[in-house]
């Protein structure tokens, strides 16, 4: 029997990381990317081409089990092209939903998730009537191709208009109503193709300059709050017909949680599932996309992620502690690029927060937090 062949549009750090997860199941990963130095390419067979080249992708799709994406930004083209040779989990409409900020919020609502206030802003003197009648702060981002950060402008009183729109305009855009928010919180799930849904444990985290610092799991959220937003997912997922993991992030706010994002992949939120729960988000996702039974998602105690962004301490003194675990993405150090991450997996919260402490005083030092991000 050959072996399955699961293929990845994108080759950045989370196509690198559903391969090295597909390996372990006997999957071999073929990943697709524009870049000829794709980090997914050194754990996978890369094939370099444009999303726009359709005889490429059709070429890259011969002798695949299934087709996946490892960002939400793929071409909705490109993935309708990989999806008509062989099956694309998640389906292109879950993809095309995720592009566009207006239509995803949309989704959200109609499962019944409360979002923040919004509206779209297609003009200038949009922008202008809805700052003058609506409560300041305001965030202006695009509704397509934002990311960890990029693509927003605040808008704090009628004097930013104009320089937003400068910044933004020209895209289509969507006005936010600011939200003064506890914490931020991120929801991963996975859904089989048998319909089957299982919940990993709620997930805190903290963000600079719109770039993920750390994250910390399990979050303690309100048992009939959770109930109710897995529900809803759930509602979501079946009316999708989804297949793999998905992740959607919320502001916690007054013990409310108001569905802010939703990314139909794999996340950055749940990379602590490596190490510590029962099956990884990526050995979950390589089983839901290729039709296998899922794996558990307990943690298996205390667990913590921290972002290693821009640049990262020696490789050495990360290894000194035993207890953490260092994955490193092939990728070279730039300003605000994730070049990888550290796991923390502790018995007990309080060992947890030292160990993550200690680390973060760590990565200060080395400059590998967020400095200059562009």
């Amino acid at each position: 029997m050959s072996k399955p062949v699961l293929g990845i549009l994108g080759g950045g750090q989370l196509g690198r990381m559903l391969a090295l997860a597909a390996a372990r199941l006997g999957v071999r990963s073929r990943v697709y990317d524009p870049a000829p130095d794709a980090c997914a390419g050194d754990v996978a067979q890369l094939v370099c081409g444009s999303f726009e080249d359709e005889s490429a992708l059709a070429r890259f799709c011969a002798g695949l089990d299934v087709v996946t994406i490892e960002f939400e930004n793929v071409p909705v083209r490109a993935a309708e092209i990989a999806g008509q040779h062989v099956p694309l989990r998640p389906g292109l409409e879950s993809i095309a939903i995720a592009q566009d900020r207006l239509h995803e919020r949309g989704v959200l609502g109609r499962a019944g998730f409360a979002t923040p206030v919004s509206e779209a802003i297609d003009s200038l003197q949009d922008l202008r009537d809805a700052v003058a009648r609506r409560e300041k702060p305001l965030l202006l981002k695009t509704r397509r191709l934002g990311y960890d950060g990029k693509g927003q402008a605040w808008v704090r009183s009628v004097a930013d208009v104009e320089p937003a729109w400068a910044r933004l305009g020209g895209h289509p855009l969507l006005l936010d109503q600011g939200v003064r928010f506890d914490r931020e919180i991120s929801l991963v799930a996975v859904r089989g193709s048998d319909g089957t849904t299982v919940h990993y444990p709620p997930i805190e985290n903290v963000h600079r300059e719109g770039i993920l610092w750390t994250s910390r799991a399990p979050a303690p959220v309100d048992a009939k709050t959770l109930a109710l937003a897995r529900r809803q997912l759930e509602h979501m997922l079946d009316r999708l017909g989804y297949v793999g993991v998905i992740a959607l992030e919320f502001f916690e706010t007054g013990g409310l949680l108001l569905a802010n994002e939703m990314a139909p992949r794999v996340h950055n939120s749940a990379h602590w599932t490596v190490d510590g729960a029962r099956t990884s988000q990526f050995e979950n996702h390589v089983r839901a996309v290729l039709g296998l039974p899922l794996g558990s998602t307990e943690a298996r105690g205390w667990a913590g992620m921290l972002n290693l962004v821009g640049t990262a301490p020696p490789l050495e003194r990360l290894l000194e502690d035993e207890s953490v675990h260092v994955h490193l993405y092939g990728k070279e150090p730039r300003a605000g690029r994730k070049i990888g991450h550290v796991n923390v997996c502790e018995a007990d919260e309080r060992s947890r927060e030292a160990r993550m402490s200690a680390l973060g005083a760590i990565l200060e030092g080395s400059n590998a937090h967020v400095r200059g991000a562009g």
